[in-house]
C-alpha cells in the first residue's frame, strides 16, 4: 500500500469504539486540521484559540446550512499535540449516523480517512514517540488487567526506552574506545583497560539477557496467566470454571466425560489477568473422541503456569506426580470433608472462593515485576535475544586475544539490535507491519 505524504495530508477518523454510545470523539490531524474544522463549526474562532483548550459550539453542513449536532471541540496545536501536528478532537453525541456524517463533512472539506494507527505513526515520524512507546500505546488499549496497564503506561512514559538508552550509551562508549584503538593500531596503544571493558560488557549482557528473560512473564501478564483446571471426570471442573468466570461458560452435567475439549476464558483477580482452561476429565476410556480431549487436557496441563487439580472429596483421585505449580483442591466439601490443611472448596455452592483466589495470587507473585524492565512485545524479545548473543561474543573476545576489529564488529551489532527497539524506522513495509494492528483513530 502506498503511503500518503504525512507533511501535506490531513487525516480524520472516529477515535472512540464503533457503535452507538453516549458520546463519540472524532480526531483530525494535519496542516489543514484547524481550517477544515473551522468550515463546519459555529463557535469560538479556532484560528485564534490557544492550544489545549476546549470549546462548546455547533457542527453544521456549510453547503446546506443544516445543523448536525452540538459538540465540544478541543484544540491541540503542533508540535505539542499527540501527533506533533495541529490536531482537533470533536466530541458529539454517540449516534452512528452523527458519527458518519461528521466524518463525511470533514472529508468533503479536504480531509482523508486515517489508516490503522496512522495518528500514532505520525507521532513517531514527528519525534513525539519512539517506536517502543508507540507500540505500548496499542498495549495500553488492549490491556485487560491492572498489571498489564501498568507495564504499558511505563513504556508509554519512556521508562523502558530509558533503560535501553542507558545500555546503548554504555555500548557507544565501549565502541568509541575500541574504534580509537583501531585508528592507532600501528602505535600499539590501549585506550582502556581490558578488565574495565570486560566489566562493562558483562553488565550490558546481564541486563539485556534479563530483559529477554522477562518476556515469558510479560507475555503471561499481557495474555493471561494460564491456569489449567484438571482432575478426574465429574470432579466439578466445569462448575469451578463457571464460578471463577461468573458466567455459564462450560456445560455442567453429572454424566462422566461431558467435557471433551478445552474451554478457556479470562478473569482479572487482584490486578492480574488469569486465563482459566477447563480440561477434559482424566480417566481410562475406549472412546476415541474423548481420548482426543484427554490428550489435549494433558497438553494444556503441561503448558500451564498453574494447575488447579480438582479432587472429589467423596472419591479422591490425586495426581500421580507432585508439581510445585499444582494447587490441590478438595471439591464438594458440602457433602464430604477434606483432609486437614487441604484447600477446600465447594464449586457448586456459595462457599467462599477467597482462599483459592489468594493462593492463585500468591502463586503468581513472581510475576509482579518492575514494569520498566518487563518485555511484552515479541519483536523486542527477538532483538534482545540477538543483542544478548552478540554481547556474549564481546565478553568472549575480550577474554581472548581476538583482534580489536572483531570486538568492534560485535559491539556495533549489539548497538544495532537495541536500536531497532526504539529508533524510528523508515522502512515503509516494517512501519506498516507494526501499525496494522492498531485501531483506526489511534
Amino acid at each position: 500500500m502506498e503511503q500518503r505524504q504525512i507533511n501535506s495530508s490531513t487525516i480524520c477518523a472516529i477515535s472512540t469504539p464503533p457503535g452507538t454510545g453516549g458520546i463519540a470523539t472524532a480526531r483530525i490531524s494535519g496542516p489543514q486540521a484547524i481550517e477544515i474544522v473551522s468550515k463546519i463549526w459555529r463557535g469560538a474562532n479556532l484560528t485564534d484559540t490557544k492550544s489545549h483548550t476546549a470549546h462548546f459550539g455547533t457542527i453544521f453542513d456549510p453547503e446546506t446550512g443544516q445543523h448536525l449536532d452540538d459538540g465540544v471541540v478541543t484544540v491541540f496545536r503542533g508540535p505539542r499535540s499527540y501527533t506533533g501536528e495541529d490536531t482537533i478532537e470533536i466530541t458529539v453525541h454517540g449516534s452512528k449516523w452523527i458519527q458518519r456524517e461528521l466524518i463525511n463533512l470533514m472529508i468533503r472539506q479536504g480531509a482523508e480517512i486515517a489508516d490503522r494507527g496512522e495518528f500514532t505513526r505520525r507521532a513517531v515520524v514527528n519525534g513525539r514517540l519512539d517506536i517502543a512507546e508507540a507500540e505500548a500505546v496499542a498495549d495500553m488499549i488492549a490491556a485487560d488487567s491492572r498489571t498489564a496497564a501498568r507495564i504499558a503506561l511505563s513504556h508509554i512514559r519512556g521508562e523502558y526506552s530509558s533503560e535501553l538508552e542507558a545500555l546503548r550509551n554504555k555500548l557507544i562508549n565501549l565502541a568509541a574506545l575500541t574504534e580509537l584503538e583501531l585508528d592507532f593500531s600501528e602505535e600499539d596503544v590501549n585506550f582502556a583497560d581490558r578488565s574495565q571493558l570486560l566489566d562493562l560488557a558483562r553488565e550490558v549482557n546481564r541486563k539485556v539477557t534479563s530483559l529477554a528473560e522477562s518476556f515469558a512473564t510479560g507475555r503471561a501478564i499481557k495474555e493471561g496467566i494460564r491456569v489449567a483446571i484438571a482432575g478426574a471426570t465429574n470432579a466439578g471442573k466445569s462448575t469451578l470454571l463457571n464460578r471463577l468466570l461468573g458466567e455459564e461458560k462450560a456445560i455442567v452435567s453429572d454424566i462422566h466425560g461431558t467435557t471433551r475439549d478445552v474451554i478457556e476464558d479470562t478473569a482479572e483477580i487482584n490486578g492480574l489477568l488469569f486465563r482459566f482452561i477447563d480440561t477434559a476429565g482424566l480417566r481410562a476410556t475406549s472412546d476415541p473422541i474423548e481420548q482426543i480431549g484427554i490428550n489435549r487436557a494433558r497438553q494444556a496441563i503441561s503448558n500451564a503456569d498453574i494447575t488447579l487439580w480438582l479432587v472429589d472429596s467423596a472419591n479422591p483421585t490425586l495426581p500421580t506426580e507432585k508439581d510445585p505449580k499444582t494447587i490441590i483442591l478438595y471439591n464438594k466439601t458440602d457433602i464430604a470433608s477434606a483432609p486437614e490443611g487441604a484447600l477446600a472448596i465447594s464449586a457448586l455452592t456459595d462457599l467462599d472462593l477467597n482462599p483459592l483466589l489468594e493462593e492463585l495470587t500468591r502463586q503468581a507473585a513472581p510475576m509482579q515485576i518492575n514494569p520498566a524492565q518487563t518485555v511484552t512485545n515479541a519483536r523486542h524479545y527477538q532483538a534482545l535475544i540477538k543483542a544478548s548473543q552478540s554481547s556474549a561474543r564481546i565478553i568472549d573476545a575480550l577474554q581472548t586475544t581476538l583482534p580489536t576489529d572483531l570486538i568492534a564488529q560485535d559491539i556495533r551489532e549489539t548497538i544495532t539490535h537495541l536500536a531497532t527497539i526504539t529508533t524510528p524506522i523508515t522502512t515503509p513495509l516494517l512501519l506498516q507491519e507494526i501499525f496494522q494492528h492498531f485501531c483506526v483513530g489511534k
